[in-house]
């Protein structure tokens, strides 16, 4: 097992995991060692101490998995196994996955570095990676039966290739696809520029959108869902118990985003614009980079973008299909909305008397309410701000701008205090006309006769 301090300088000292003798007295090496993370915390990585210099992703509730150098090669080890991963605290989901986690650690590497990847199978059936967007020779390319054979149970392949160019990457199994993804099997692979001078930033996160169906008091996921999965999640992980994107004032900051859901994703970030910088076939030149507040990540697709960090505050960042910021959502559930409830209830008290009548004025009362709940999962709409109820779930996190944060300080800095005269605040005076419309007929509005 890894602790964070050991993480931390993991990717720094890989290259003192090995001698640099000869080639043929490297082979007798054995297998990496096969890093194991029990926690689902983010893990910060240190930045090379060797090498090109880049600023090391941060994967959101998630970790950077280590390598050793080997004859020039960087040399990571893979493990495809049954996992535990907390969703959220309160809910475990028994899953497939990589190192221990769900999603899988994220590998990181430089343009122009050589890769052997080592893939250790402890599913009970057989499984690839294929190296989604990566340029690499077929027989690399992970697709079972196609590119190579399928990895059976309890053995071990090899991927070795070229990072031949930089940008970001996933990886994922292409056998047995529908099950294997469904259980959570994924992660990213990023591959930095050589030139420390081509696109830096100061603070890089790191999301993989995917999602499950799990019934509320149970743990493994209904891998024949379609359309209908009741957790969204960012690296496999829901709110309120995604981690807040910290960045120092004054930062320039990338937000890379993969989608190995089943559907499209707009995602939405409060309080700023920015430019999209990089797609999964590549980084976007200067002059054709588009500004945006939401970008749509297919399926199967990666954006990234970047800002600047000058507006301090939290702001929202998440999904802007509603039903994809809430948690263990029942779809069958009826719409009492305008519903007088009061006869049922009383009847229902007489046999149930802790029943709640609950949708007739909408579903933020949820949020408020604290419920008994079947074993392992949390409430539809849940997480407390300074104010009161958040009233979300799945993916949502917060961007939290503040003056002073250290380069590698990436703690939570607690809730943002709006300065006085810059928040919303009740009106208890005489209110101003209103204008209202009953009809359904366009209305032109007339050209101003006057300025001001």
């Amino acid at each position: 097992m890894l602790n964070r301090r050991q993480l931390l300088g993991a990717g720094a000292a890989g290259a003192t995991l090995v001698s640099s003798k000869a080639w043929g007295q490297t082979l007798n090496m054995g297998l990496p060692e096969a890093a194991q993370m029990d926690s689902a915390a983010t893990a910060i990585t240190a930045r090379p101490n060797s090498g090109p210099d880049y600023t090391p992703v941060v994967t959101l509730n998630g970790w950077t998995l280590p390598h050793r150098m080997n004859n020039g090669v960087k040399e990571f080890h893979l493990v495809a196994e049954p996992v535990e991963r907390e969703l959220a605290d309160g809910m475990i989901a028994h899953l497939w996955g990589y190192n221990g986690q769900s999603t899988g650690p994220t590998i990181e590497a430089v343009e122009g570095d050589r890769v052997r990847i080592y893939v250790t199978n402890k599913l009970p059936e057989g499984t690839t990676v294929h190296w989604h967007g990566l340029i690499l020779p077929s027989g690399m390319d992970g697709v079972s039966g196609l590119s190579h054979p399928s990895i059976p149970p309890g053995k071990t392949f090899v991927y070795e290739f070229d990072l031949v160019k930089s940008g970001t990457f996933m990886y994922h199994p292409h056998g047995d696809e529908m099950t294997q993804m469904a259980m959570g099997m994924m992660g990213m692979f990023v591959v930095h520029p050589k030139d420390p001078t081509f696109m830096p930033v100061d603070r890089d996160f790191l999301i993989m959108l995917n999602a499950f169906d799990i019934d509320p008091g149970t743990y493994v996921p209904r891998i024949m869902t379609m359309t209908d999965f009741n957790l969204w999640t960012w690296n496999s992980r829901i709110f309120p118990d995604i981690d807040p994107l910290v960045v120092n004032k004054g930062d320039r900051v990338r937000v890379r985003v993969g989608n190995l859901t089943m559907t499209n994703h707009p995602i939405h970030m409060h309080g700023y614009d920015f430019k999209v910088t990089c797609t999964d076939g590549g980084w976007v030149p200067p002059e054709a980079q588009w500004p945006e507040v939401s970008i749509d990540i297919p399926v199967g697709a990666m954006r990234a973008y970047e800002f600047v960090a000058d507006h301090l505050g939290d702001w929202a960042i998440h999904c802007h299909k509603s039903h994809h910021t809430m948690n263990a959502m029942g779809h069958d559930v009826p719409t009492f909305i305008g519903v007088n409830k009061k006869p049922l209830t009383q009847k229902i008290r007489q046999f149930q008397p802790e029943y709640m009548p609950m949708g007739m004025s909408g579903m933020g009362d949820m949020a408020k309410m604290e419920m008994p709940l079947p074993d392992n999962t949390i409430p539809m709409m849940t997480g407390w701000g300074p104010y009161g109820p958040i009233e979300m779930g799945g993916m949502f996190s917060v961007v939290k701008v503040r003056d002073g944060i250290d380069a590698d300080d990436y703690s939570d800095p607690g809730w943002y205090e709006n300065p006085p005269g810059e928040m919303a605040y009740e009106w208890t005076g005489e209110l101003p006309e209103f204008a209202s419309n009953n009809s359904p007929k366009t209305i032109l509005t007339p050209k101003p006769t006057s300025k001001g």
